[in-house]
């Protein structure tokens, strides 16, 4: 059996949680396909990955382009929850597989629309700060320097775009 060294230095305790910054995917992506209003009063959206990077202490790379997507789920509540798989590239070249579920929803009945209209109409900028955009990654990679994404819960953090995301992922001690 393979030895684990601890990759990332602390610990949470069981009455407090700790992170630690690993990195950050900045995503691009122009094409977008939507199913609108189905029997369940949900719509189904996809965006497709046409470009984007990796940066931060711990990985730092690329998205392959055109290696996935997102296929984002409009609920009737105005909750949009996430479902995105696509392929990042380290430095050195190695494959990572990223999974991605999480939600984006407004702080406000509002926001939801103002985003809309500023992805798909050019309307002004929604501020990170009315709205919710969380994810929960894992990741599948070979053994070897990268192993480590495979061995802890990670929290991502989102911020919208007019092109696509930047999420920066926190791993959990």
């Amino acid at each position: 059996m393979k030895e684990f060294t601890n990759s990332l230095p602390g610990m949470s305790l069981p009455t407090e949680a700790k992170m630690a910054f690993a990195f950050a995917v900045r995503l691009h992506f122009t094409r977008v396909q939507n199913i609108p209003d189905m029997p369940s009063g949900a719509g189904r959206g996809a965006v497709y990955v046409d470009s984007g990077t990796i940066e931060g202490p711990m990985l730092n790379g690329r998205v392959v382009p055109n290696s996935g997507g997102d296929y984002a789920l409009f609920r009737p509540d105005d909750v949009l929850t996430t479902d995105a798989r696509y392929m990042l590239e380290a430095d050195d070249g190695t494959l990572i597989l990223l999974h991605n579920r999480g939600y984006l929803w407004g702080r406000t009945p509002d926001v939801m629309p103002r985003i809309r209209d500023w992805i798909f109409n050019g309307g002004p900028e929604v501020p990170h700060s009315e709205y919710y955009l969380r994810s929960s990654p894992t990741f599948e990679v070979s053994s070897g320097k990268y192993d480590w994404l495979m061995r802890y819960i990670f929290l991502g953090i989102g911020e919208r775009m007019q092109d696509g995301n930047i999420i920066r992922y926190f791993a959990l001690l």
